[in-house]
């Protein structure tokens, strides 16, 4: 198997970094978009158990206790409640355009190595189709190994771009639908509970 790879030239030394990068970057996002670590069970209990104001107090300190995302959504929002409609709503929409960014953090890499890997793999079979013409230039077709090694190393690089960029693709749109779902959910229950407060005050 190392051998096919070393037989795709110098191409292969970026397409193997970009599919390390593309497996670290899915493993990454695999344990950190679990909805147990975004949507801490303890905030959200919280959350459906306070009735009205006199709780409010107690679910600031359970979101300092578990610090991420769900917590500083709902800390911010609880925070400025008191404040007029339109400096409330630019103090969560802050907060909650730096939290979608943390949520989506990575998937650009993950994007972008589905859309270079093929390319690499592409430059590779070019790079490789060069070799056999200029062995066909210069050597006529006698030079059958180098000949073949060209195309080998044209065939080896498509193959392993695609092996990269198809599943950097997969893992790219299944862990952005992921974090979709997640931030709804995020918005539904905070604006739930909001609406809770606004009728039990």
């Amino acid at each position: 198997m190392t051998e096919v790879l070393l037989s795709g030239g110098p191409v292969m030394i970026p397409i193997i970094l970009a599919s390390v990068l593309a497996l670290a970057v899915s493993l990454e996002r695999a344990v950190a978009l679990r909805r147990s670590s975004v949507i801490r069970p303890e905030i959200a209990a919280v959350l459906d158990a306070v009735e009205d104001e006199s709780g409010v107090q107690t679910v600031l300190e359970v979101c300092r206790r578990f610090p991420g995302s769900f917590s500083r959504i709902v800390a911010t929002c609880l925070e400025v409640r008191s404040l007029e409609s339109a400096e409330a709503r630019d103090a969560v929409a802050d907060v909650g355009r730096r939290e979608v960014h943390e949520i989506r953090r990575g998937l650009g890499i993950l994007e972008t190595v589905a859309g270079v890997a093929p390319l690499l793999g592409l430059l590779g079979t070019v790079l490789g189709m060069i070799r056999v013409f200029q062995t066909l230039a210069t050597e006529g077709l006698g030079e059958a190994a180098t000949l073949s090694g060209g195309i080998s190393e044209a065939l080896v690089t498509t193959a392993a771009g695609l092996c990269v960029g198809i599943p950097a693709f997969l893992a790219h749109s299944y862990f952005s639908h992921r974090s979709e779902a997640l931030i709804l959910d995020i918005e539904e229950r905070v604006n739930r509970f909001l609406r809770h407060l606004a009728v039990h005050s």
